[in-house]
């Protein structure tokens, strides 16, 4: 590998403001904002998800709109795809 081309990989802190929670890592990430963490200070990204905020990973999901997506379909194509004419 060549040498002084690579960047910096070092500890990082992510945190998840909506969630309050944060996660001490290594990346290549930086930034001007340090935060201290058990008595060391890191720089600390600012995240808008993490696993602690997704509604995937957390259960709390949306609600998707099936039925104004199967209305859509059925103005758009017709009554022909659902008589099974439409093939």
């Amino acid at each position: 590998m060549k040498n002084d081309i690579h960047p910096a990989y070092d500890h990082v802190v992510f945190r998840d403001r909506s969630a309050g929670v944060t996660y001490l890592t290594r990346s290549t990430l930086t930034s001007g904002e340090r935060i201290e963490l058990d008595g060391v200070t890191h720089p600390v990204v600012d995240v808008e998800v993490s696993s602690a905020s997704h509604p995937f990973w957390t259960g709390r999901g949306r609600v998707v709109d099936t039925e104004g997506r199967v209305e859509r379909f059925r103005r758009r194509y017709g009554s022909s795809i659902e008589e099974g004419q439409g093939r």
